[in-house]
């Protein structure tokens, strides 16, 4: 089994903490985003991961060192690819080519999810999806009544289906999915000027590809600063009774901790009131505060500060205010 993880764009959504680290390194819950979706994959699946393989942009050294641990922290080997244009989802997994072969996973790395089912690794090809109560903003499938996907439907504007897809595939064979895409680049078949994996999918069905779905009970995104947090207090409520989510290092000094929290290595706390539904990042000194429904990142100086519904970036210094912040690395803000 490998996993594909297409993730080469700029994470404009999420600025300012995209200018200096890639959105799927973004913390939640302790672990960035890549690290809980390769983990999370990992868990569905009945067999071990041979590899994963990270398509990205040129995000420097120490990124891809992160990457490949992350593979190796799964038992796999770890494969950076990069895409040097952004020209589609179907091209983004095809510069995997290399990777493409045997059993795949393909998800995009900017969404996590909570699933209760095995992998039927024996399908064809298997989508994931989940019910939404508007489905008109995504693509999403048509079932027949051997619950088998007969079509692909892209933000419909009227009533089709509510299970939308939310980017992670499953094929059993990955040659047959390099070739589908491969074909789309060949013979230069776009839709809306890219390349899309839909296509392949498409034209797979119609030559007796079979495609069920997999039904997952949550799917968190976390497309922009809102949507990230939120992630956060969903996922630490999931791992709320896992052992370690407060790290021993951690100096409380009056402090009062709200669960669930995580908070990480040599943290320090003084005067405080922290979660519930906080994420705190190593080295990270807290003072005089009141702290819920945020991320705190690594190396940060938190002072007299009322925050809520926050992301604080790395190596910031904030100081003084009641706030709804987006600070990234490296910010100062103080009265």
């Amino acid at each position: 089994m490998r996993i594909i993880i297409p993730m080469a764009g700029m994470g404009k959504r999420m600025r300012p903490h995209t200018l200096t680290v890639p959105k799927p390194l973004i913390p939640i819950a302790g672990k960035p985003i890549v690290q809980r979706l390769v983990e999370d994959i990992a868990k569905v699946c009945h067999e071990p991961i041979e590899e994963v393989a990270f398509i990205i942009g040129h995000f420097g050294e120490k990124v891809e060192q992160n990457l490949i641990k992350i593979a190796e922290a799964v038992g796999a080997k770890g494969s950076i690819y990069y895409q040097e244009e952004a020209l589609g989802t179907a091209h983004a997994i095809l510069c995997a080519q290399a990777s493409l072969q045997g059993k795949v996973v393909v998800a995009f790395a900017d969404t996590l999810f909570k699933a209760d089912f095995q992998l039927d690794t024996n399908a064809d090809g298997t989508i994931w999806v989940q019910r939404v109560e508007d489905p008109r903003p995504f693509g999403v499938i048509k079932l027949n009544e051997q619950n088998e996907i007969t079509d692909f439907v892209e933000k419909p504007e009227h009533f089709v289906s509510d299970l939308a897809i939310i980017g992670i595939y499953y094929f059993r064979d990955g040659e047959y999915l390099r070739s589908e895409l491969q074909y789309l680049l060949d013979n230069n078949i776009k839709d809306k000027g890219e390349f899309q994996l839909t296509n392949a999918l498409e034209n797979m069905k119609n030559k007796g590809t079979t495609f069920i779905p997999a039904v997952i009970s949550e799917w968190l995104d976390c497309g922009n600063k809102n949507a990230t947090v939120y992630t956060n207090q969903r996922y630490l409520e999931y791992i709320r009774d896992e052992e370690g989510l407060v790290a021993p290092s951690a100096q409380l000094e009056n402090a009062v901790i709200i669960p669930p929290v995580y908070i990480g290595e040599h943290v320090r706390i003084t005067n405080s009131v922290i979660g519930p539904h906080v994420s705190i990042g190593n080295n990270t000194n807290v003072y005089n505060s009141v702290v819920s429904n945020s991320i705190i990142q690594e190396d940060t100086s938190l002072k007299n500060g009322n925050v809520a519904n926050s992301m604080l970036g790395n190596f910031v210094v904030f100081e003084g205010r009641q706030s709804d912040l987006s600070l990234g690395d490296f910010n100062t803000l103080t009265e």
